[in-house]
């Protein structure tokens, strides 16, 4: 996907969405499809990246990196780097993150839902 020019209206217009609706802010933290992946498995706890890998065998590294870059500038994650050797790195759910806890879980019990019954369609 291209980036979008500063001036962009389009991008304009989605910054705009943003300021004036908590729904529209709420999801663009989210993301759309790995932040929410990630948000979901750091609710079973702290997570190195290479765990975080393995639990997500789809993301690629780069993918990963950058998500977890954005989630802990959103104040979602806190990233702790501990002084040994070989350097050891843990992800964790800030306070706002952990509060997504209980709309995840709604989201997933409704994705089972609209799943199933999609299949029975």
């Amino acid at each position: 996907m291209a980036n979008r020019k500063e001036s962009s209206v389009s991008l304009e217009n989605e910054q705009m969405l943003e300021i004036d609706c908590p729904f529209i802010f709420a999801l663009s933290l989210m993301g759309k499809r790995w932040k929410p992946a990630i948000l979901w498995k750091m609710t079973e706890g702290i997570y190195r990246f290479g765990e975080l890998k393995r639990a997500i065998p789809p993301i690629s590294e780069k993918m990963l990196t950058q998500h977890l870059r954005e989630l802990e500038a959103d104040g979602l994650l806190t990233r702790t780097i501990y002084p040994e050797m070989p350097p050891r790195v843990e992800y964790a759910l800030t306070k706002l993150g952990w509060s997504l806890q209980p709309i995840l879980e709604q989201l997933n019990l409704w994705g089972e839902k609209a799943k199933t019954d999609k299949a029975r369609q």
